[in-house]
């Protein structure tokens, strides 16, 4: 697996978004460390999914750099590197589950073993047959996260992807996060649920359109003195208005 020559698999310097008129996102600066989850935390529409497009070079840039696995946001060459799943399920609802999953394995050149590797890592093998337009919203979820587990990419961006799961396929799936993160994968997770978190080696918190703070769980608790990250991320927000 390639990497960066700075051992981060993302880094973003001073980029600046605008849209309809608006900047959206204000001078952010981050690097994001290759084999690890960074969740990206913040309220709706503070600038989450913006970065995430940022990242993998389909939103256009007002200014600033952002850089994925050593090469420019955008290349051609990333293409077959880095996986997207966005909050909006990605698959074709007039064909099963399985050849969703089939067709991407075919783009990305993996066989029949990683289909159905894919399609068990997000626990949807007894739905495999079954076409898109016939599952519920949460298992559309899971397979246009199985369609992006197949091309083995080397960084997934993924926008949202436990909203709407129950319990227990959330734990599931961030146990399987955290296999891919070991095997050298690095992952960034959006999310507005502040208890995903804990699942995560770095935060990257947001609001507004800007990067609060870059740091970990525990350094978040120790900063802000809350034990709950909840309560930590609005002691941040709170010390940030102050200054």
């Amino acid at each position: 697996m390639s990497q960066a020559r700075s051992g981060n698999a993302v880094e973003v310097a001073h980029l600046t978004v605008r849209r309809g008129g608006r900047e959206v996102l204000h001078d952010v600066s981050l690097t994001i460390p290759q084999g690890s989850i960074t969740g990206l935390l913040g309220p709706s529409g503070c600038g989450k999914t913006t970065l995430m497009r940022s990242i993998v070079g389909t939103q256009i840039v007002a200014g600033g750099e952002v850089s994925a696995l050593g090469r420019p946001a955008g290349s051609a060459e990333l293409r077959h590197r880095i996986g997207y799943v966005t909050q909006a399920p990605s698959i074709y609802n007039d064909i099963s589950v399985y050849e969703n999953v089939a067709y991407y394995a075919a783009l990305y050149g993996r066989d029949r073993a990683a289909t159905e590797e894919a399609i068990n890592a997000v626990g949807l093998m007894e739905y495999a047959t079954q076409r898109g337009d016939e599952l519920s919203g949460g298992q559309k979820t899971r397979a246009s996260l199985a369609c992006a587990l197949v091309a083995q990419p080397e960084l997934l961006i993924l926008d949202e992807p436990t909203v709407g799961l129950d319990p227990v396929l959330r734990v599931d799936l961030w146990q399987k996060f955290r296999e891919l993160a070991a095997a050298g994968t690095t992952l960034v997770v959006s999310s507005h649920v502040m208890d995903e978190a804990e699942h995560c080696d770095r935060l990257l918190l947001m609001r507004d359109g800007r990067l609060l703070a870059q740091l970990s769980p525990d350094e978040l608790r120790t900063e802000t003195g809350e034990q709950n990250l909840e309560h930590a991320f609005l002691a941040l927000i709170t010390k940030g208005q102050a200054a």
